[in-house]
């Protein structure tokens, strides 16, 4: 039991647990299964993202413009649509221009030295510019879009929407990479001790690399879903977005010290802002204090985070054949 209290996944699955049924003490109707679906599909955007900026900061990095990477990615979505190309290369394209956009900013830390947190805040500015710029500062509505654009996101398999599904094979697909394959392993190795990972063989700054070219896929994949869900693109889509991304992976006890973390820990991180997000609305709470209780929340995880210091994170360095 007291293992079980000390696990930051629990407690996190407790307090999740603890808000909706509070919520539905009040209104019964919160807890209904449609709702409830509604709530994780509202919830799959900052899934995805969170699992993308997880990668990154394993590796003792921040990825700040991963926001500005989903609108871009989403506006040339969404122009692509409108100029009648084919739905089976969009969304392709999305995820490839995500990967381009993640991979500028890893050659810019890995070859430049630049810090990770200043590289990511001129591109965020950047990638938001250029939207401004291929856009003409114009809208993108749901009249000029297809149908077939719009539907994917939203059509239903088994009850759940195919968002909800995208965001839970990214989650499986994600668990696999850290914890089955040289890369998720090098990611944890990295961010541990960096110095120690290149004595096994590690290359700090391409792992570092890969992890924000894994990020920029991500968000381009978003990209398109929030474009497609939502029926409208613009230069602001997704703005501060990044702060809840960010957010999401600190409640979930990743390090902002790098090679700690659990993908279990990111998923319940974002579920936790997901379901605060939607039930305070539900009961009467201004927009003025969700974010002064989401930022109460991130503050207690920060305090947490440190008090733990980095005894029970999984920092993996094996030799070199083992990793090989």
């Amino acid at each position: 039991m007291n293992r079980l209290m000390k696990s930051r996944e629990a407690l996190l699955a407790l307090a999740i647990a603890i808000l909706i049924a509070g919520v539905a003490v009040r209104f019964p109707d919160f807890v209904a299964p449609s709702n409830l679906v509604n709530v994780f599909n509202d919830t799959s955007a900052l899934i995805i993202l969170a699992l993308a900026q997880m990668a990154v900061i394993l590796t003792k990095c921040i990825d700040l413009s991963i926001a500005a990477v989903l609108a871009l990615c989403g506006m040339v979505a969404a122009m692509l649509n409108v100029a009648g190309v084919p739905m089976v290369l969009i969304v392709p394209s999305a995820i490839l221009l995500g990967a381009c956009l993640g991979a500028v900013n890893g050659l810019l830390v890995w070859k430049l030295k630049i810090p990770p947190i200043v590289v990511t805040l001129g591109t965020m500015t950047i990638f938001r510019g250029i939207i401004f710029l291929i856009s003409d500062g114009k809208w993108i509505n749901d009249q000029q879009m297809s149908e077939a654009f719009k539907t994917l996101p939203r059509d239903s398999f088994l009850a759940l929407p195919v968002m909800s599904w995208i965001a839970i094979a990214v989650v499986i697909g994600f668990a696999v990479l850290i914890g089955r394959t040289r890369l998720g392993r090098s990611f944890f190795a990295v961010g541990g001790n960096a110095h120690a990972a290149v004595y096994t063989g590690i290359n700090v700054g391409r792992t570092e690399f890969l992890a924000f070219v894994l990020s920029g896929a991500l968000a381009g994949l978003t990209g398109y879903l929030w474009v497609a869900r939502y029926a409208v693109a613009y230069v602001d889509i997704a703005g501060g977005f990044e702060l809840d991304v960010v957010a999401a992976c600190v409640i979930g006890g990743i390090s902002i010290s790098g090679g700690v973390g659990s993908v279990g820990g990111a998923v319940l991180g974002a579920l936790f802002l997901g379901v605060i997000k939607n039930a305070l609305p539900v009961i009467g709470v201004s927009p003025f204090w969700q974010m002064a209780i989401s930022g109460t929340a991130i503050i207690l995880a920060i305090a947490v985070n440190a008090s733990q210091g980095r005894t029970r994170g999984r920092v993996i360095l094996k030799s070199a054949e083992h990793i090989a």
